[in-house]
């Protein structure tokens, strides 16, 4: 079956609600020098606050939960799924329904790891962001100040990079570079010749013009950390991001590896249109934009800290989460990271697997979906369809999305 640039563009989902892209490239670059220490984060607040709209997690509240999540996995065709719900005062539901396995019938659990897609971004834009406070560089730089060979490069800021306003073409989107990834999973990609499917079809609009969520912008990121800080990017985020942020259950790998224990992913983005087991494809292609690992207990401390800014200065964090319209009402895109209905974090989805980590302030609350398949269900992520159904029971008021589509499929 010859292969489709539309079925690429759900790799890596980002964006939004409804599951946005995915980011690819390798790393290459001299490293040396070691990186400040970091404050680890706050505690979590003890009591809820008043008025927050978010229902007690009571066994009949479970009981609805349980019945909703069923219900779209049937309708999806969902092998396993986790959902984590944690708000003060109010309690937490945690459970895992199906199976993380379809060859052994192992049980989906929330201590496996899966690939998280997208949700890598809110690393690599954390990572940048440490280097604005550490006076390295500014937001709007120029990407030609950093990385040559860039389509208006003297006139996309860093800051247009992270908030997906550059007009770069994204580079999952190429019909070249989905033919070489279907036709071999396991094979490596270096971040140069990612940029490659991309400039070759020049800008899309000028900078700063709209929003055009774009993986492309994320591997020029990528490449930006490791020019400041000397290192590559992997150990960039591990040292000054993961450590600091006690993450120990996420990785950025450089192989095609999971740690153990994992959850097999399964995927319908294959040469042959028939759903395969992705868990052994290669991250590579998808890199500072959508490469790395998580587990459950991880994705559930990080959406607060992305969505708090522990890593940040304030003010950057501020700069973060200015958002700029998106697709959609009720959502906005900040840098690195959404606002939409209120929940603020990404999601991500790559051949596979999609995550959800969000935070939603009012109510001090996070929710987690983790899930082993991106397979679309009348064209939209599942990852999206599990965050609707749980939050018109838990929080009717702050409902993600309470919309359609948010941008094309790519993982």
């Amino acid at each position: 079956m010859k292969s489709s640039p539309r079925r690429l563009r759900r790799f890596c989902a980002a964006a939004v609600a409804a599951g946005v892209l995915v980011g690819p490239a390798l790393a290459g670059a001299a490293y040396g020098a070691g990186a400040i220490p970091l404050p680890p984060p706050s505690p979590p607040p003890t009591t809820a606050p008043a008025g927050t709209g978010f229902r007690q997690l009571t066994p009949a509240v479970a009981a609805e939960l349980d019945s909703a999540v069923r219900r779209v996995m049937r309708e999806a065709g969902v092998p396993g799924v986790t959902v984590g719900l944690w708000a003060p005062g109010k309690g937490s539901y945690v459970k895992s329904f199906g199976v993380a396995d379809k060859a052994t019938g192992a049980p989906m659990a929330a201590p496996l790891h899966v690939r998280i897609g997208s949700e890598t971004k809110t690393f690599t834009v954390t990572a940048l962001l440490q280097q604005v406070d550490r006076g390295k560089l500014a937001l709007d730089d120029p990407i030609g100040k950093y990385v040559g060979g860039v389509p208006n490069g003297d006139r996309i800021t860093l800051r247009q990079l992270a908030g997906m306003r550059s007009g770069l073409f994204n580079y999952s989107l190429d019909a070249d570079f989905d033919k070489k990834l279907l036709a071999d999973p396991e094979r490596s990609f270096s971040p140069r010749q990612l940029l490659g499917y991309s400039f070759k079809h020049g800008p899309q609009f000028p900078p700063g013009a709209r929003f055009d969520y774009s993986n492309t912008n994320l591997v020029l990121l990528g490449l930006v950390v490791e020019k400041v800080t000397g290192r590559p990017l992997h150990k960039v985020i591990t040292r000054d991001v993961l450590r600091p942020a006690g993450l120990h259950g996420t990785v950025f790998p450089t192989t095609a590896g999971l740690p153990a224990p994992y959850a097999h992913g399964y995927t319908d983005q294959t040469a042959s249109g028939r759903t395969e087991d992705a868990t052994a494809w290669n991250p590579s292609w998808a890199w500072a934009a959508g490469a790395m690992a998580s587990d459950l207990d991880d994705l559930r401390s990080w959406a607060r800290t992305l969505a708090t800014g522990t890593l940040l200065k304030p003010a950057t964090q501020a700069e973060r989460l200015k958002t700029t319209p998106m697709n959609v009402p009720g959502a906005g895109y900040g840098l690195g990271i959404f606002d939409v209905q209120g929940w603020i974090g990404h999601n991500g989805s790559i051949p596979g697997y999609e995550v959800l980590p969000v935070y939603l302030p009012q109510a001090g609350a996070t929710m987690v979906i983790v899930l082993n398949t991106d397979s679309r269900h009348d064209n939209q992520e599942p990852s999206t369809l599990f965050g609707q159904a749980v939050t018109e029971i838990v929080t009717p008021a702050h409902v993600y999305p309470s919309h359609g589509q948010l941008a094309p499929r790519t993982g």
